[in-house]
């Protein structure tokens, strides 16, 4: 400043101060002090940079339960019907197999209340007609039987007949020769005779018998080769007969056989209709037994979806939501796709539920206050519709070292987690930070099934 003015501004600026402060500022020992306050600030500022910082995975979610069976589910009736009488009311307690709902029959077929003695009266008369076609079985078993005896004996007389008639043709046969023999020579006879009676040697009276004896052998003749037709004709007739019996027998057994299959494929059929009548009592007592709806398992009658009295239900429609009496609780976890390959299963976790006021130092979770401990039980192969990965936390295992999860907890209600990871300088945090870099890990995950926990993973009540 050129300072041509003749008023002295600084001077009357520095007498404005105070006296105590123009001493101080004066004063060379606050200077000192100053800068040993600000060398203390930067050495502390040095040493935090270096101390331990804790990584963690920050996600959201809410409490569920870590076992189906603890779910919330829907009851459904089984059948349809109409709604006779309520017998629980919304928030109530009910036990395994109490009655919720009593229904009554809307389809026809099934109005009548005798209904399974009907059906077991037909039941008996297809029981006896199935006893029926097993006596005509063996009836006819019997029967075939009595033909085969019989045919063997008859099949054995009419061979005895035809070999009695084959060898009668044999005996007739030599027989025909023999005559024949005799009437060659009985003509060789004549003609020798009748030679030496024109030489003188024999009489009329020689040639005439010789005549009348070659008739006679010639009579013989004819009468044998009609025997041995005769004969023949008998052992044909044999032949035929032994034929017609075998023919008879096959028509027989035929007819017994057609009537045996007949009862068997009647037998069947009744054996058929008697199973399914049996079939229709038994789902007509289990139908019976459907129009009382009975709790699935202890819990709490949450919400009935039905109301009034009359009124009509579909089959497999949901009727009232019901809540398992003691689930064990999980929180259900969603965090980055960029963050699930540094989770493990067995990884410690930090949960602050909603209600139950916190304050959670990230880096520092032994400090935190409010929160309660968990471990990662499950984690998802398939991300959710928003591209965040499912975690299942549990409450961990070791109680002694920290705070129960509060028995007021229920399933749906919010939860706050964070995953704890390793350790790292507070520098290298800030630097990631800054950064916006993942997390990291000091050595790789070991590799396991994602849908797998650990082989000594049990499930316990919290």
């Amino acid at each position: 400043m050129l300072n041509l003015s003749n008023q002295k501004i600084a001077r009357k600026a520095w007498e404005e101060f105070p006296l105590t402060t123009r001493q101080e500022v004066l004063d060379p020992k606050a200077s000192r002090r100053l800068g040993r306050v600000l060398l203390a600030i930067g050495i502390a500022f040095l040493i935090i940079l270096f101390l331990p910082w804790r990584q963690t995975i920050q996600g959201y979610g809410r409490l569920t339960a870590l076992t189906p069976q603890d779910r919330p589910q829907t009851v459904q009736n089984a059948i349809a019907g109409r709604i006779e009488r309520w017998a629980v009311r919304e928030g109530e307690l009910v036990k395994k197999g109490d009655t919720i709902l009593t229904i009554s029959e809307i389809q026809d077929e099934y109005f009548d209340p005798n209904l399974p003695e009907r059906l077991r009266e037909q039941l008996a008369a297809k029981r006896s007609n199935v006893a029926a076609n097993s006596a005509q079985i063996v009836a006819s078993n019997q029967q075939i039987a009595a033909l085969q005896t019989g045919l063997t004996v008859q099949l054995a007389a009419a061979g005895n007949r035809v070999e009695q008639a084959r060898n009668t043709v044999t005996i007739d046969s030599a027989d025909l020769v023999a005559v024949t023999n005799f009437y060659q020579i009985a003509q060789n006879r004549l003609a020798r005779y009748e030679e030496g009676f024109k030489n003188g040697l024999f009489s009329l009276t020689d040639i005439e018998t010789r005549r009348l004896k070659l008739q006679e052998d010639l009579a013989k003749v004819v009468a044998q080769r009609n025997k041995l037709l005769n004969t023949r004709q008998s052992l044909s007739n044999a032949s035929i007969e032994l034929a017609e019996i075998r023919a008879k027998y096959q028509e027989t057994l035929a007819k017994t056989q057609s009537d045996r299959s007949s009862a068997v494929s009647s037998q069947a059929s009744s054996e058929g209709e008697v199973a399914a009548l049996r079939n229709r009592i038994s789902n007509v007592e289990v139908r019976r037994a459907f129009y009382i709806v009975r709790a699935p398992q202890t819990g709490y009658v949450v919400r009935t979806l039905k109301a009034g009295i009359g009124e009509t239900i579909k089959q497999g429609e949901s009727i009232a939501t019901l809540q398992p009496e003691a689930p064990v609780l999980a929180a259900e976890l969603y965090v980055r796709a960029m963050d699930v390959p540094l989770i493990q299963r067995g990884r410690q976790t930090r949960l602050q539920f909603d209600g139950w006021p916190a304050i959670q130092f990230s880096g520092w979770p032994s400090v935190a206050v409010g929160t309660f401990g968990g471990e990662v039980a499950v984690i998802d192969v398939v991300s959710s519709t928003d591209g965040r990965y499912r975690l299942l936390i549990r409450p961990s295992r070791t109680p002694q070292q920290d705070h129960e999860w509060p028995r007021q907890l229920r399933i749906g209600s919010g939860v706050y987690g964070w995953v704890i990871l390793d350790s790292v300088p507070v520098w290298y945090e800030i630097w990631r930070q800054l950064n916006g870099f993942p997390p990291s890990l000091q050595a790789e995950p070991a590799n396991s099934t994602p849908t797998q926990g650990s082989p000594d993973e049990k499930v316990t009540p919290s």
